[in-house]
């Protein structure tokens, strides 16, 4: 007979169960804490023998009091949008980063990405800003700044060696969520771009949490056109749906490669069930478009240059200010307030 799995809590109950309130520990959290704020506190069996095991079971329950202070430290900015994988290696740090620089081709516009794939950090390389530092001041973590209305925080600022890993567990990594959302003054934004890991993890439950009371505009799928790509994206877009978050959209990620001499399109990855579009008809949510893949796009995030800038009439380039333009009318925008040459 097959071993089956426990029951999954329904993710509904996740969300809508009171966070604890972060108890003041007497000794530094164990390697293998479950977190002094889960709902295993003080009871998990790496509990047995530590200091705190006592402080953390009987710690109140209620609402997490730093919601308010995140929905404060957000309240300027306009349009709050995840983007999801469900799979690795569609490329979505890399189509975050796009969407960034696209964005903040807008010289009125002001764009930031949060980047919350705690253990593998790829944003800052992408915008060419993976050597700098935090900086902070009274007023909170200033974000690095790209150029002068495009900011990154990132994990990998914080790290003392660029190939250091980030070996940590759940808690650790939600932590580190919230005090990007609390503690770094973003200032007033008009699009905050959270840039997640592939999957339905712990950082998108803290993600989804944390953001609740201050409003998510909604998500920004990635796939690519092969099945074994869509098969974990209907994954992520069911747990959007029980989420209660919003999809804004499929995008269809390397969807065939244009030559640069002739023009001429092939198909790399050939969609063998529909691809992108096809999944988003039988999913029922908007498609944004599809993107063609382009050597030159995997040369401009290893040198950390937008490629908006170098090769604006690229097929790729174009293909993504359609994408632009329909993340816009999804967000209830005129898209000449979001391009500039419109």
């Amino acid at each position: 007979m097959a071993p089956s799995l426990q029951e999954p809590e329904p993710i509904s109950d996740v969300l809508a169960n009171p966070i604890k309130q972060r108890p003041q520990l007497v000794a530094p959290e164990p390697e293998h804490c479950p977190g002094p704020e889960s709902q295993q506190a003080g009871q998990a069996d790496s509990c047995a023998g530590c200091p705190n095991q006592a402080i953390c079971a009987s710690a109140p329950k209620g609402p997490d009091p730093d919601i308010p202070l995140i929905s404060a430290r957000l309240d300027k900015v306009k349009h709050k949008m995840l983007v999801l994988s469900g799979k690795g290696g569609v490329g979505k740090s890399t189509f975050t980063s796009l969407l960034a620089h696209a964005l903040a081709t807008n010289p009125a516009s002001s764009v930031g990405i949060m980047d919350t794939d705690i253990c593998g950090p790829s944003i800052p390389k992408m915008m060419g800003v993976e050597d700098e530092t935090i900086h902070v001041s009274g007023s909170g973590w200033s974000p690095v700044w790209v150029m002068d209305n495009l900011g990154v925080m990132s994990i990998q600022f914080m790290l003392p060696n660029r190939d250091d890993a980030v070996i940590w567990r759940g808690p650790k990594k939600n932590g580190l969520i919230k005090q990007f959302l609390k503690d770094v003054e973003w200032g007033e934004l008009d699009f905050l771009l959270v840039d997640t890991p592939p999957g339905t993890s712990d950082e998108h439950l803290s993600v989804n949490s944390f953001l609740r009371e201050s409003g998510i505009d909604g998500a920004v799928v990635v796939t690519t056109p092969q099945e074994v790509a869509l098969l974990d994206v209907r994954k992520e877009l069911d747990f959007c749906r029980k989420a209660g978050i919003r999809i804004l959209g499929l995008v269809e990620n390397m969807s065939g490669f244009v030559c640069p001499s002739c023009r001429g399109e092939s198909q790399i990855f050939r969609a063998t069930t529909g691809g992108g579009k096809g999944l988003a008809e039988e999913m029922g949510i908007p498609f944004l478009g599809a993107v063609p893949l382009d050597p030159r796009i995997r040369m401009a995030c290893d040198y950390g240059e937008s490629y908006f800038d170098s090769f604006p009439d690229s097929p790729a380039c174009l293909a993504l200010k359609e994408v632009v333009k329909n993340v816009a009318g999804q967000l209830g925008l005129d898209a000449a307030s979001v391009l500039s040459e419109e």
